[in-house]
């Protein structure tokens, strides 16, 4: 006689009662330990599970939080991956974010039970980093500030923008459009390949809000090229009144080495920019966030204008954009600091643990990237561990997602994005798809 395989799932409600999954429901929520229930009841139906391990298979299917996104590894050699979340925070930001999350003094002065200026730790540690700044404030990305900028100073007036410089960043998303929705005229300057002092001087005028310079931070032009830099254009726009803005984009805030050429918010604000604009959530390696530096006043102005109170951060943002400067450096600074020969150290390391277990493992060189739109013209020399095209389906659906690059019949894991803490991570999820998938 054979038994009706609907009699041995066990009842939702039992296994909702059972101690571990229930102290799951009281973490995760009972709706989502429910539905995890759900997805092995019928799994025990299609006889993929057996009845006695209901309960270990529901506690391997939960996330490890309620949120549906998922941690993954980096390994594909881009240190600032858009699609993965860009820059990871440093360990000090998650703690002042976990610090954060209760009730604070975001906005109130504990010594005299009044309220307090927002933001004013960020700031004060923006100011600290970019001593040509005379304040900064803080919206929600390096968008919003330039949206906020053209509102404030050129809406109704024109902005001065070179025709080389009216670029699209990514996703459709292009810098003409966003400009001209703020009821901003734009006053384009030269040719596609070429713009001189003179041709901004002829576009200044009584209309003129402000000039600005956007750095093509994801594409270079070569051959017949001018361009007009900002140490260059600011003397020529000495007391005429017109603020010079430089949209720099990849938040690099002083020179660096790795990066020779890549505009710096110091540099721009010594060379006479009066306003510079950035993101947090690249090269300075902190949370998703505009940020806005210069002149008081300017800033000022910015900040009682009434879009800005539509684009300012929350306090989780202004506790980890101020721990990120603070703090040690961030992970995607160390990424970028680190020597190539610990870089292949690593990876013949990892690669000695997977050939140990019989696997087709290779150390390999490789070329990294920064990423996010920043430093296109300079490549990262890396080493990485490559193993067969196979691997990065599996490698990315796996408990703890690894996400490489696929190059020719090879599966490319590049180290340079990856933290040395992250190694065995990744060795082990290697190991995993060699079990559960080979």
């Amino acid at each position: 006689m054979t038994t009706d395989p609907r009699r041995q799932v066990p009842r939702t409600d039992a296994l909702l009662s059972e101690p571990r999954l229930a102290a799951a429901a009281e973490r995760l929520g009972r709706e989502l330990v429910k539905s995890a229930v759900q997805a092995v009841q019928q799994r025990i139906r299609d006889g993929v599970t057996a009845p006695a391990d209901a309960v270990d298979a529901v506690l391997r299917d939960l996330p490890a939080t309620a949120s549906s996104l998922r941690p993954v590894l980096n390994a594909t050699g881009v240190l600032v991956h858009t699609n993965l979340g860009r820059a990871p925070l440093s360990e000090a930001s998650v703690e002042a974010v976990v610090a954060a999350s209760g009730t604070t003094d975001v906005e109130l002065d504990l010594v005299t039970g009044r309220r307090g200026p927002r933001g004013e730790g960020a700031a004060a540690a923006l100011l600290a980093a970019v001593p040509a700044a005379e304040a900064a404030i803080v919206v929600n990305n390096c968008a919003a500030a330039l949206a906020l900028v053209a509102t404030a100073l050129g809406h109704g007036k024109e902005l001065v923008l070179a025709r080389g410089e009216l670029v699209e960043i990514g996703d459709g998303f292009r810098i003409p459009e966003l400009l001209a929705s703020t009821g901003a005229r734009l006053r384009e300057v030269g040719t596609t390949n070429r713009v001189t002092l003179e041709d901004y001087r002829s576009a200044v005028g009584p209309q003129t809000g402000a000039v600005l310079k956007v750095h093509p931070s994801n594409f270079v032009v070569r051959g017949f090229t001018r361009s007009v830099e900002v140490a260059e254009l600011a003397p020529a726009l000495a007391g005429s009144g017109v603020p010079l803005i430089a949209d720099l984009g990849s938040g690099l805030l002083g020179p660096h080495p790795a990066l020779p050429g890549e505009p710096d918010l110091q540099s721009a604000l010594a060379g006479g920019a009066d306003l510079v604009l950035a993101s947090g959530d690249k090269l300075l390696g902190g949370p998703q966030a505009g940020l806005v530096l210069g002149r008081a006043e300017l800033v000022q102005h910015l900040r009682r204008h009434p879009l800005y109170r539509a684009l300012r951060v929350d306090k989780s943002t202004l506790a980890a954009l101020e721990a990120t400067l603070r703090g040690p450096l961030p992970p995607v600074q160390t990424m970028l600091a680190a020597g190539l020969e610990e870089l292949r150290a690593r990876a013949a390391a990892l690669v000695a643990t997977l050939t140990a277990a019989g696997l087709d493992a290779v150390a390999v060189g490789s070329t990294a990237r920064v990423g996010g739109g920043g430093a296109p013209e300079f490549p990262l020399p890396s080493a990485a561990v490559s193993l067969p095209a196979a691997f990065a389906e599996p490698l990315r659906l796996g408990s703890r997602p690894v996400v490489g690059r696929v190059e020719g019949d090879r599966t490319v894991l590049d180290l340079r994005s990856v933290l040395p803490r992250d190694d065995e991570a990744v060795g082990a999820a290697v190991l995993e798809v060699a079990r559960r998938w080979t």
